[in-house]
């Protein structure tokens, strides 16, 4: 593993550990400190998502023109300034300006990292992705852990430590970052797709998107209605808290033996990611009979067992379809889907959990996920029939 990944592997860990102090705890915020209903929760956080779809496609347009280092830290400090603000002023509607203003920035930020990694070890395919990954779970974990505990006390330490720690990921960028190379970024327009080729090869990345969308909009609920939920039938927020934490403890250890299932896989992303789907509507369907800790922790394992097949999958796809030159705008799109699941979740999940309730809510959730199994089966269908026709030429 070169030592510029490992550089970012570093800033992306201190990035997501100060950002999980407050993502899992935005609906619970909103909910039940500030007293807005589960449909205002989701409105707030579609629009810090909505914020943050637009900085993936500018982080990823930014990419290719200037490259990483300087998409990175106009990314943070945009964030930076936000959160430092969310310290002073965490009040109804200034907390609402705010929060899009962080998701602005730290969009830019994430598909920068991913397609610099992708720059930095070519060699490494999937490996790249998955130690980026490993390292935004392990924050998570971290995060989450102190995140609730110190919630406990008061919500004010809770965006202090979101901003030191990120003053700490400008220092690791600032001293770290300058000097890691990713080729000739820049040097072609995003626009300027080849001819067939390129239009084929974005249709497919449309297509896989649209499947990570519906992930994404289940996935989401764990931080959202679910969290909610929690609260509802008296579980602590201290407990709840853990669920994040185990996630992330979950897919740090588990890397030595998902290494060995995917090594066994190699070539082999969508069938990974269709058992990752398989897994997530297993996982949900345990969520609608549970009542108790226990049954919540069951679903939580299982999900996580889903999520490193899925996630880890799709920007190591879009890294392989991304045409040269245009490595950052595809990053940033297949970012910017997972970002607008994100974004739709809350909102809908609030909806039909405020009209219907949590089990109707569910039982959606597994019909998407369904859908995403399709998208996932059917994205490289017309690749497949292009590369044949293209063989049979020759």
């Amino acid at each position: 593993m070169p030592r510029a990944l490992k550089i970012l592997i570093i800033g992306m860990f201190i990035n997501v550990t100060g950002a999980s102090f407050l993502w899992p705890l935005n609906t619970i915020y909103i909910h039940n400190h500030l007293g807005k209903s589960l449909t205002v929760a989701g409105i707030v956080l579609m629009l810090n998502s909505g914020a943050s779809v637009a900085g993936n496609l500018c982080g990823g347009f930014l990419f290719d023109k200037i490259g990483g280092f300087k998409s990175i830290m106009l990314g943070i400090m945009i964030t930076l300034a936000s959160l430092l603000g969310l310290v002073l002023f965490h009040q109804w509607p200034v907390y609402i300006w705010l929060l899009i203003i962080v998701g602005f920035g730290s969009g830019i930020v994430f598909p920068a990292s991913y397609a610099m990694a992708g720059a930095v070890w070519k060699e490494g395919g999937r490996r790249a992705f998955n130690a980026i990954y490993v390292a935004q779970n392990a924050g998570v974990a971290v995060g989450s852990a102190l995140g609730g505990m110190v919630a406990a006390y008061s919500f004010t330490y809770v965006f202090l430590a979101n901003a030191l720690l990120y003053v700490l990921f400008f220092l690791i960028v600032f001293f770290g970052f300058r000097n890691i190379k990713t080729g000739n970024a820049g040097q072609v327009s995003v626009l300027d797709y080849e001819p067939v080729s390129s239009r084929t090869k974005f249709t497919a990345l449309l297509i896989l998107s649209g499947g990570y969308v519906l992930g994404w909009i289940a996935y989401s609920q764990w931080s959202t209605t679910v969290a909610s939920h929690t609260q509802s039938i008296g579980m602590p927020l201290s407990l709840y808290s853990v669920l994040w934490t185990v996630n992330g403890i979950l897919i740090v250890a588990g890397q030595p033996l998902i290494g060995v299932v995917l090594k066994k896989w190699s070539g082999a992303l969508k069938t990974q990611m269709v058992i990752g789907f398989c897994i997530f509507i297993v996982s949900f369907g345990v969520l609608l009979g549970a009542k108790q800790f226990p049954m919540y922790l069951t679903a939580m394992v299982i999900l996580t067992i889903g999520e490193m097949l899925v996630w880890p999958a799709v920007p190591t796809i879009a890294n392989q379809l991304a045409p040269k030159g245009k490595e950052g705008f595809y990053q940033g799109f297949v970012n910017s889907a997972a970002t607008g699941g994100r974004m739709i979740g809350p909102l809908l999940g609030g909806v039909l959990v405020d009209q219907y309730g949590m089990s109707v809510l569910l039982l959606i959730l597994m019909v998407l996920l369904v859908v995403s199994i399709a998208a996932t089966v059917l994205y490289d269908k017309r690749l497949k029939a292009v590369h044949k026709q293209n063989v049979q030429v020759r």
